[in-house]
């Protein structure tokens, strides 16, 4: 049965290539977010702060500011690519983030190097719209596997970054390497110009009130809503889970075997990590395919909650790196599935708003991770940081499951408009 009121965008017969260049493009913006990682705190001290506590204190604002700006703008992007196409939002964070990159390099003040952070927040969110966009262009069937090779290319861009940020300054200096940066996200703005091929975007047609009551649609338009707030929270709760345990690993590891070293197993820990999810994402997106984005989410995050466990009982950092690439391969796969559950009920002329919504949660997690775990890690120790990690990554596997349960008690009817069948046998 043909889904009512809404009509259904063309194919994007070119969805592919434009896969490899938000690929490409995304990887090219992380890049530049992140570079910066290693030496913030020597260009916070060049540009003013004079004591260790300054320095500390601007870092953490200087690093903080365009997540916020971030996190308060992608639904108005995300609504303004439902409206006026999704290519031009990638065209204005791409052009915009070359060019406040390489204004960076032009700061003389901690305040200007702050305001600068914020507009790159503002302007930016490539790999935000680059997730709309795939999400919205990629068929149904293959969603997942795209959405996680995308994932892929973000968290390899978080990688290389700061790997250039600890070489370029050296190399060329501190303000030549944000020209440089603006520079090689000027061509990723060149190939999203020139390369990608936008969709025009779409109008729904209402349904009338005699179609609505023959098929059930308010009753699927609460369960959709419904559906949609339990995924933005799982992100957020994911998000949370992940970043409540990062800042902590260099302390940790110290914890477990002494400051002799630890710089390098922290580092060796994360990057195992990382590289865990950049291999496992795209094949647990296309499990995603094949199952259904609910059981994979369930299943991800009851692994995750696993590893976690675990990490909070290793004796030693070589059990430690381990146990982080165990959770890296659980989570990789984890944020594109929940992308692509979002897109499967949520209606092709919102998918834009209700996407940039699921940044914002994201960016939710982002902040009160960090600031949970350090508090916990303050009151009652490391270990119970791994506990209460745990404890969120379950919960959100179990409103997941009651979600689902209570879809499924509507039956198959109301839901066939809105989830393709992969999902609707989850």
């Amino acid at each position: 049965m043909a889904q009512v009121g809404v009509v259904a965008p063309a194919r994007a017969t070119h969805w592919r290539r434009n896969l490899w260049v938000c690929v490409g493009g995304s990887f090219t913006t992380i890049v530049g977010m992140t570079l910066l990682v290693p030496f913030l705190p020597i260009y916070v001290r060049e540009l003013g702060a004079s004591t260790d506590a300054e320095v500390l204190r601007w870092s953490g604002i200087a690093y903080g500011a365009p997540f916020l700006t971030a996190a308060l703008t992608a639904p108005l992007w995300g609504a303004l690519g439902d409206r006026y196409g999704r290519k031009s939002m990638l065209i204005r964070a791409s052009l915009g983030m070359a060019v406040a990159m390489s204004l960076i390099g032009l700061a003389q003040t901690v305040w200007q190097l702050v305001a600068l952070r914020l507009l790159v927040g503002l302007l930016g969110g490539y790999s935000s719209a680059a997730t709309i966009l795939v999400a919205a262009q990629a068929p149904k069937e293959r969603s997942g596997w795209a959405l996680g090779v995308l994932s892929s290319g973000v968290m390899a861009g978080a990688v290389v970054g700061p790997l250039l940020g600890g070489v370029l300054p050296a190399a060329i200096g501190i303000r030549q390497t944000f020209f440089f940066t603006g520079a090689l996200i000027f061509c990723a703005f060149l190939a999203t110009m020139f390369l990608l091929k936008g969709e025009p975007a779409t109008r729904p047609k209402p349904a009338s009130a005699d179609e609505r009551a023959e098929l059930g649609h308010d009753q699927t338009t609460r369960g959709s809503a419904r559906s949609v707030a339990v995924l933005l929270i799982t992100a957020s709760m994911l998000m949370f889970g992940t970043m409540s345990i990062e800042p902590l690993v260099t302390a940790y590891v110290i914890h477990l075997d002494g400051a002799r070293g630890a710089t390098v197993w922290s580092g060796l820990v994360l990057a195992l990590g990382a590289a865990g999810s950049i291999a496992s994402a795209p094949f647990i997106g296309k499990l995603a395919d094949r199952v259904g984005p609910r059981r994979v989410i369930v299943s991800c995050l009851t692994a995750a909650a696993g590893c976690v466990l675990v990490q909070g009982h290793v004796a030693s950092a070589p059990q430690l790196a381990l146990a982080q690439l165990a959770l890296g391969v659980s989570l990789g796969g984890l944020m594109p599935s929940v992308t692509a559950a979002i897109r499967h009920v949520t209606p092709a002329d919102r998918v834009g708003r209700t996407l940039g919504l699921g940044v914002s949660a994201q960016y939710v997690g982002h902040v009160l991770g960090p600031v949970t775990g350090g508090f916990v890690a303050g009151a009652a120790g490391f270990r119970t940081v791994f506990v209460v990690t745990a404890v969120v990554l379950v919960l959100a596997a179990t409103i997941n499951v009651v979600d689902e349960h209570l879809r499924r008690r509507r039956g198959p009817t109301s839901m066939r408009e809105v989830v393709p069948a992969n999902l609707t046998s989850s």
